[in-house]
Formats: structure tokens, C-alpha cells, sequence
């Protein structure tokens, strides 16, 4: 279990980046993982980076390394990543799976990556690396385990649902837990949507072709010009 600081630490962050109109503030930090995914590295080679001061990197209390998003900018801008990635991203759902076990986390990852359908999934394997992330990467949906050490799967739900930045944030949990053993933590926020393991990959694409699909009937006639056509694995 993680410290009330530390959750009040998080709570900050969500607060400040819903009162600023611009990311680029002091505050505004992510994880080595998204770090890698936004750069198209690898973890080692940000912590590289960081240790040739390339990027600005710091450590919590607890050990936990954070990097400044305005450094990362930086970066892109330097290298010429910055509009080639950002535009890759505008129109794909965005995913974010936190998943401890990693041949599901891989199976799952791997799935998005090989679909023909928009989704950009950020895999975690951990609550508090997505704690750490969330803000940053805005997810439409968040997919999550439920038994995982440390944060799980029911406390991050619980705290992200307090706040109203992620109150559009769709939800799904995948869990080899019995219904009973998840009423007896506590049970799942309101709108929650539960998948029971194995996973069943034809479920799983069924709900993002659903999901895509509801999307762009909401989204404008000019935007949904612009939607790429939707196709299964």
C-alpha cells in the first residue's frame, strides 16, 4: 500500500493540469515509460538521456523517477519528433493497459499493435506507473487488472473516479476474480465494465469496433471525413 502522500502527491498533479491551459509547467512530469513510448526509445535509452542531462529527470522519496515533459518537448522539437508524433496520435483512441502478468500484457499490446483500428495503447505493469502517466497520457479507456501488488486494480479505479478529469474515461477491468471475491473488496465504480479471464479476443475486438464505432457517430460530419475506416484484426 502507498503512502497518503503519495496519492496526494498524484491529486496535485490532476488539479494543476486542469487549471493551466498549457502542459509546460514545472509540475508537469511523466514516468521512463511514457518518456520511452512519446520518443520511440527504449527505457535504457531515456535513462541514458537523462544521465547526459539531455533530458531533466529527478526522484521521488520513494525512488520513483519522474521526467520533466517540457525537457521532453525539448527534445522533439530538436530532433524533429515532435509534429510526426503528435499527428500520429490526434485521431487513434487512446488506451492505456495496466496489466502486471506479461504474457497478457504483451498478448494484449500486441493485439493493438497488429489491428487495423486507430488504437495508440500504452502498456503499464503496474497502478502506480499509471498514476504516475494518466494525466499525461489522457486515456479514452483505461483496461486494468484487478489483482496486482502494490496499487491494484481497485484502488486506482477508486481513485481516479474522485476526480472529474477522468469522469469521460471508459473503463474496463479483466479479472480472473469471482464476482463474490470483488464485491468482498469493495466492489467496482459505477459503470465499471468487467471481462472475466481467459480473455476472449473476439469479445475484446467486438468492444473496440463498438466503441470506435460510437465515436465517430458523435464526432462532427467534417471530422468523421477524416476517420480512418474501421476494420478488424
Amino acid at each position: 500500500m502507498y503512502s497518503k502522500p503519495f496519492i496526494h502527491d498524484f491529486i496535485k498533479k490532476i488539479d494543476i493540469m486542469q487549471t493551466n491551459n498549457t502542459l509546460d509547467t514545472p509540475e508537469d512530469y511523466c514516468g521512463t515509460t511514457y518518456a520511452a513510448k512519446m520518443l520511440g526509445l527504449s527505457v535504457g535509452t531515456i535513462q541514458t538521456l537523462v544521465e547526459k542531462n539531455e533530458l531533466e529527470a529527478w526522484k521521488t522519496q520513494g525512488g520513483h523517477r519522474r521526467i520533466s515533459m517540457p525537457s521532453i518537448r525539448e527534445y522533439q522539437r530538436k530532433h524533429n519528433m515532435l509534429t510526426v508524433q503528435a499527428e500520429a496520435r490526434d485521431n487513434r483512441l487512446r488506451v492505456l493497459l495496466v496489466e502486471d502478468d506479461a504474457v497478457t500484457r504483451e498478448l494484449l499490446r500486441g493485439y493493438c499493435n497488429r489491428s487495423n483500428m486507430p488504437v495508440d495503447c500504452t502498456a503499464m505493469s503496474s497502478g502506480l506507473e499509471a498514476l504516475i502517466d494518466i494525466a499525461s497520457i489522457k486515456p479514452d479507456v483505461l483496461i486494468t487488472d484487478l489483482d496486482m501488488p502494490g496499487i491494484d486494480g481497485f484502488e486506482l479505479l477508486r481513485i481516479l473516479r474522485q476526480n472529474p478529469l477522468f469522469n469521460r474515461m471508459t473503463s474496463l477491468v479483466l479479472s480472473a476474480l469471482t464476482q463474490e471475491e470483488v464485491d468482498a473488496k469493495g466492489g467496482l465504480p459505477e459503470g465499471t465494465i468487467f471481462m472475466p479471464k481467459p480473455i476472449n479476443m473476439d469479445w475484446f475486438n467486438g468492444f473496440f469496433t463498438a466503441y470506435l464505432a460510437s465515436r465517430y457517430m458523435d464526432m462532427p460530419a467534417q471530422e468523421t471525413a477524416k476517420a480512418p475506416v474501421l476494420a478488424e484484426v
